[in-house]
């Protein structure tokens, strides 16, 4: 996984006192190996630009836009290349499923994040899960144009990263890093590493994590949607918990009788479809189980009570939606919400917070970005931080450990400060892409809580096929919405199996070393070690490597449509036993088996379990 470093640096200083980059198109300096240019109209502003050597192929470079007299900051774009020796793919956060190189003429190589979108990282990796290049912005509140793409003409990738592309309020400085990593370590790597380097930036500190939070959870949204009763949770509770959920989201619904699945009776927060929330709530903390509830947070129906309150503090009104988009930059939006979300733990004796839809906390062409007319923030990506934070604060006033959700694609380094759970978004029914999201969240999400997206599945299925639902977000926390009153026998002992094999396991599968092989394929092959234990999960037909670092304690679990598990053992590791399951935890098979130096094969039911542990059998 060596690969060599691009020429040494220069350490050097780039001053362009108030010079319009317009006029120098292609002023360049050498800065962490590479020749980097910066262009844009600077319109009176100065940009400096100091590298910072952190270690052997690690830079930072610390950018410093700074005026004589408060103005809009200019648009400014950083750019730099490198030969495509071995890149076979990007990583960025709303890749997905995928992680090509796209041309540098594309307008989707590049990734716009913010404060509630995305992360401001790309990553291009190799042939061998070797990081060729990693590069962050520690600034994840304000929009940043971040990319790569391949030009045809030279086969050189041109990397981006643009500043200001929207619409900002005046300043006289603004001072951001540029995190540049070309070590030869595996992408995973130098991603978690980029992780811990936002967690560090002031003010970007991560939320505790409640016990809770790591548990498995039954939610409501793909099995019952808005049509939520009390009466029928409970029962559904009861069940869960004995199968091993600690927690129930209940979701849209409970707020309101309206079931046109829009928005325009949301605001109020009053629970009229469970009136009585508090003997809800009561009832599963009697059954050991903590109670989520979800909110709208930005919107205020154009029917709710508090609508003519709001409607002149509303960024705008969304007519599909029939709702306002409330505007944070007002102290009375911010103190409506938190009075809310304070009253719902000590009324009702709430656990946790589902919050939804903080990505439309957003100016577009027609907000006035000035702190003026009962505004006390021009910026509302500063005003929704601001509030989101006192947020929490004032929740762990009442409740210490309580719990608060946010999904993709409003998930982020700022983020993690006020969010302990970050779950993948909606994808019903679709293992693959639940795979896919959950490994990208915990490549940069640190110790918050990953969860998967609700899994569901026809009850008509296979048994061993509807496994996949919970098999491919083994390495996340699983949240699981289908009727447990309702499924076949022979679907509640899988879940129940996998279940219980997911808490025993949850030391390796959540805490232990995490590696996530061929992205470009969609990861087929997940591993995680900890504890003398080595888990992992086969999603393709590929090899399973096994070296002289293996444990002593190896399980496979086979999550595809074919029974042959296949280990390329590098060197000879000795006897192991193994024992080997379906998917409802029924043995199958047992014995003892040498992994010698070479290939080994085992027959594995599908969606079933092989259990290797080194020494003969007695």
């Amino acid at each position: 996984m060596q690969k060599p470093l691009a020429a040494p640096i220069l350490v050097a200083t780039l001053l362009l006192p108030g010079l319009s980059l317009a006029e120098e198109r292609r002023t360049t300096y050498n800065v962490a190996g590479y020749h980097i240019a910066a262009e844009g109209d600077l319109k009176g502003f100065t940009l400096e630009l100091t590298p910072t050597r952190i270690a052997e192929g690690l830079d930072v470079v610390a950018v410093k836009l700074t005026s004589p007299a408060p103005q809009p900051p200019p648009r400014f774009t950083l750019k730099w290349s490198l030969p495509s020796h071995d890149v076979v793919g990007q990583w960025a956060t709303g890749r997905q499923m995928n992680k090509t190189i796209r041309p540098d003429w594309s307008g989707g190589r590049l990734q716009a994040s913010m404060f509630a979108r995305e992360a401001p990282v790309s990553c291009l990796f190799g042939s061998d899960d070797g990081n060729v290049l990693t590069f962050a912005v520690s600034d994840a509140l304000d929009t940043v144009l971040i990319g790569s793409g391949i030009r045809e003409e030279d086969g050189l990738i041109y990397n981006d990263i643009t500043f200001f592309s929207e619409p900002h309020p005046s300043l006289t400085q603004y001072s951001v890093e540029l995190r540049i990593d070309r070590r030869a370590v595996p992408y995973w790597t130098a991603l978690e590493d980029v992780g811990e380097w936002w967690a560090r930036q002031p003010g970007y500190e991560p939320a505790r994590v409640p016990e809770p939070a790591r548990q498995p959870v039954y939610s409501t949204w793909y099995s019952y949607h808005q049509s939520v009763d009390a009466a029928v949770l409970l029962k559904e509770v009861a069940i869960a918990k004995r199968m091993g959920f600690d927690s129930i989201i209940v979701d849209d619904g409970w707020q309101t009788l309206d079931s046109a699945r829009g928005y325009a009776y949301t605001g109020d927060w009053q629970p009229e479809r469970m009136p009585d929330m508090k003997a809800f709530v009561d009832g599963c903390h009697a059954l050991g189980v903590k109670v989520v509830l979800w909110y709208a947070v930005p919107f205020v129906g154009k029917n709710a009570k508090v609508a003519e309150r709001f409607k002149d503090e509303s960024l705008r009104y969304e007519d599909r939606l029939g709702a306002y988009v409330l505007d944070p930059r007002y102290p009375d939006v911010r103190q409506y919400l938190i009075e809310v979300y304070r009253k719902a733990i000590q009324d009702w004796g709430i656990d946790g917070f589902k919050l939804d839809f903080i990505e439309r906390f957003a100016a577009d062409e027609k907000t006035v970005l000035e702190a003026t007319g009962g505004r006390d923030f021009a910026s509302v990506n500063e005003a929704t931080d601001r509030m989101m934070t006192d947020i929490l604060a004032e929740l762990k006033k009442v409740k210490p450990d309580v719990m608060i959700e946010f999904r993709q694609p409003y998930i982020g380094p700022l983020i993690r400060k006020y969010g302990n759970m970050f779950r993948a978004s909606d994808c019903p029914n679709s293992y693959l892409a639940n795979r896919v999201k959950t490994v990208d969240l915990r490549l940069l999400s640190g110790n918050t809580a990953v969860h998967a997206d609700m899994i569901m599945w026809h009850y008509g299925e296979r048994v061993e096929i509807a496994a996949f639902q919970l098999l491919n977000v083994l390495f996340s926390v699983p949240q699981v919405s289908v009727r447990l009153q309702e499924i076949p026998k022979d679907h509640f002992a899988m879940v129940q199996f996998y279940t219980t094999y997911w808490r025993e396991n949850r030391p390796v599968l959540l805490d232990g070393a995490f590696e996530a092989l061929d992205p470009a394929e969609n990861y087929p092959v997940l591993i995680a070690r900890g504890g003398g234990k080595q888990i992992v999960g086969v999603y393709g037909d590929a090899f399973v490597k096994l070296d002289g670092s293996t444990p002593g304690k190896i399980d496979l679990i086979n999550a595809k449509n074919s029974d042959a598990v296949i280990l390329a053992v590098g060197q000879d590791l000795g006897t192991y036993r193994y024992k080997i399951r379906d998917c409802q935890g029924k043995v199958v098979g047992s014995g003892q088996a040498r992994l010698d130096k070479g290939t080994r094969d085992f027959k594995v039911p599908v969606s079933g379990l092989l259990s290797l542990q080194r020494g003969e059998q007695r």
